[in-house]
């Protein structure tokens, strides 16, 4: 038998008739309510953790399909943890946690105080942990030596005559109780400073204040007031971006419906964005020098926000977030890419605006400058393979289909061995029709070294779901495409591959009987066959229709009839680049192994070119880059209660796991004038083997002979 009750997963039993009020009390107060409200917050956040909250709709649109994104949106799982069913659970954890405090707390601060001195001499003889002995002095001497050594062990004693004899009632650790009432009220507490740091306050406004969220475009200063928030907004999350030399006083807070404007009671001026990298490309450090200008008063002063450095001003944290283009000016050379044109043209640009594309080169398209990096580092290494290296168990077709993806490929794929290195700079834009549709591209400006050779990288890819892929454009002896330019131009006009063909056939045929026997003719039919057949059409070209006119010949004469067709094609587009050249007035190129390479790689590029998807080729040719800000701001009043709820969680965590509640009583009679008996007897709530050991000592030291 032990003074301990049993812990009970009972709710708190109200005194009332009315029976639903009582059972409901019971339980909202019960254990088991809370545990199943505690698991599932665990569970949605997992969710929350799992699925990245807050980011844009089209971005969960692509990654789970119209059907899923849909379900999940009317979960609210793309905010979890501002859900309305989330705080609505969070709103009945505080209800429970806070029936139970009111329950137990004061029993157990009674319990605390209480010295359970109401045991009798029998009632002891029953404990578990009891000892009895004789001692040969008074019943004076040995309470006061047993009350100094029980003290020494840390025990408070408290002595009490009763029924002929003495009770001393000692406790220790009775601040384990604090452990579960700090870890209790620590529940509601951090729940009720979550809260106020959630979206209510913002809901609030919207349904008393008519506020709604502003969804369309035009300039901050000129949206209207009931998308606004005011300065006395109690609680929000806000971004603003800033570029260099520009000031903002707002922030922009999302909505699943858009956006609405936090009006700030200072202005934030970027006046210098210092950003360092390390070898590997990645951001090491990135600091804003600012001056903020309070409203109210006209004062200003400078600031210096970092990485988890962030100002504090006025209740708000301006919290260094990201970085992003501020508007960078591009001057960029085009190069049409449909048709026989070759006239390049020259256009500029604006990050985050746009540019009409002139209808000479396709029918209403715009260019949209989305991103401007100006230097790229990627790993060059690709372990010693040629990565377009062709398959030779594979069949003819699917030979060529394959070089599709591998032409296509990253730009630098990631192998065991790395190189990293920088590739210079880059710019990324999208490219949308009439009918709204947009391709993504992604266009370096200096060549870059894969496998050997110098090539201009021009990615495409047709979703931001997508990786990247790149055309791969062979740079010519000035480092430049317009070699390959002229190439692709001849490659498409019918007078140039028809003199191209007879070209061809001369040097190949030299003699004058194999011209008088026709057999120079044939050939020559042959390569304009060939050229014809790889320029295409609007269905397909390069080795792709290669591909296809091979599969009509039998599958046993494919590998000689490929070989043969090859032969001819490549000694053909040589000489249709010596006459490109020629008609330019360019001397004809010197037939040299690293000519011999570009011509192949221009193929090549020319094949992959057909599935690019633009009218045009636009190469960076100049920058003046503008770099941004992108500053979080906060204003979050129940921070510093979610502080001190962690806090009390710890100290209550630390209190009930470290501090053992210990109860001894010791009952003293005397037996003669100068003998006493002596009962002891302990109790904790736990059995372990450091209240075993402590018994022990006690019961030795206790049981030493007393002096007088």
């Amino acid at each position: 038998m032990t003074m301990e009750t049993e812990t009970s997963t009972a709710g708190w039993q109200l005194n009332t008739h009315r029976r639903w009020l009582a059972e409901s009390v019971e339980l909202l107060s019960s254990m088991r309510f809370a545990i199943s409200l505690l698991t599932l917050i665990s569970i949605a956040s997992v969710i929350g953790t799992v699925l990245k909250q807050g980011e844009p709709m089209s971005n969960y649109v692509n990654q789970f399909g119209p059907f899923w994104f849909e379900l999940f949106g009317k979960l609210g799982l793309y905010s979890v943890y501002s859900a309305w069913w989330f705080l609505v659970i969070m709103g009945f954890l505080v209800i429970s946690t806070s029936l139970c405090l009111i329950r137990n707390t004061p029993k157990m601060l009674r319990d605390m105080r209480s010295w359970r001195d109401n045991v009798r001499e029998q009632s002891l003889r029953n404990f578990p942990h009891r000892t009895e002995w004789q001692a040969d002095c008074e019943r004076d001497v040995l309470v006061a030596q047993t009350v100094a050594r029980i003290g020494h062990h840390g025990y408070r004693a408290k002595v009490i005559e009763k029924d002929g004899g003495t009770l001393i009632a000692a406790r220790k650790g009775t601040a384990n109780k604090w452990g579960y009432i700090f870890a209790h009220a620590s529940i509601v507490i951090i729940c009720v400073g979550g809260l106020l740091d959630s979206d209510l306050p913002i809901r609030f406004q919207k349904m008393v204040f008519d506020k709604s969220s502003f969804a369309g475009n035009g300039l901050i200063a000129e949206i209207p007031a009931e998308h606004r928030l005011g300065v006395g907004n109690p609680s929000f999350r806000g971004n603003t971006m800033i570029p260099e030399g520009g000031a903002s006083s707002t922030a922009i807070i999302p909505q699943a419906d858009g956006v609405l404007i936090q009006d700030l009671p200072f202005s934030i001026q970027l006046s210098k964005f210092i950003i360092e990298y390390y070898s590997t490309g990645m951001p090491k450090l990135f600091v804003s020098e600012v001056t903020v200008t309070d409203h109210e008063n006209g004062h200003s002063f400078p600031a210096t926000i970092k990485v988890n450095e962030p100002l504090i001003y006025r209740g708000m944290a301006v919290y260094q977030s990201s970085f992003e283009d501020g508007g960078s000016r591009l001057q960029l050379r085009g190069y049409p890419m449909r048709g026989s044109a070759n006239k390049p043209f020259e256009l500029t640009g604006e990050v985050g605006g746009a540019t009409e594309l002139d209808k000479t080169y396709g029918d209403h398209y715009s260019i949209e400058w989305s991103g401007f990096r100006p230097f790229n580092v990627e790993n060059m290494m690709q372990d010693g393979q040629d990565v377009r290296a062709v398959n030779p168990n594979q069949g003819f077709n699917q030979r060529f289909t394959a070089s599709l993806d591998r032409h296509l490929g990253s730009a630098a794929k990631m192998a065991d061995v790395r190189e990293f290195k920088n590739v210079g700079p880059s710019v990324q834009y999208k490219l949308r029709d009439r009918n709204g549709q947009a391709r993504e591209y992604h266009n370096y400006m200096q060549p870059v070294e894969v496998d050997g050779a110098y090539v201009f990288l021009a990615g495409m890819r047709e979703s931001p779901s997508e990786p990247f892929r790149f055309l791969r454009i062979p740079a010519d002896d000035n480092d430049a495409v317009d070699e390959w330019m002229r190439l692709r131009n001849a490659i498409l006009t019918p007078s140039m591959r028809e003199k191209a063909a007879a070209a061809y056939a001369r040097r190949a045929l030299p003699d004058a009987r194999a011209a008088a026997g026709g057999l120079r003719d044939q050939l020559q039919a042959s390569a304009l066959r060939g050229l014809t057949i790889f320029a295409g059409d609007d269905n397909s070209a390069g080795y792709v229709a290669v591909s296809q006119f091979l599969e009509r010949i039998p599958p046993q004469e494919q590998e000689k009839a490929a070989d043969i067709f090859m032969k001819i094609l490549n000694g053909s587009l040589w000489d249709l680049w010596q006459l490109a050249r020629q008609q330019d007035g360019l001397a004809p190129m010197v037939a040299e192994e690293r000519h011999g390479r570009f011509l192949q790689l221009a193929a090549n590029a020319y094949s992959d070119a057909f599935f690019y998807g633009s009218p045009v080729y636009l190469q960076l040719q100049g920058f003046e880059e503008v770099k941004a800000s992108v500053f979080q701001i906060t204003r979050s009043p129940g921070k510093n209660i979610v502080y001190l709820g962690c806090l009390l969680l710890t100290l209550g965590v630390f209190s009930m796991f470290y501090i053992r509640e210990r109860r001894m009583w010791v009952w003293i009679k005397s037996d003669t004038s100068q003998s006493s008996h002596a009962i002891m007897a302990m109790s904790t709530q736990r059995q372990t083997l450091d209240f075993e050991k402590e018994f022990a000592s006690l019961q030795d030291k206790l049981t030493q002979s007393a002096s007088r």
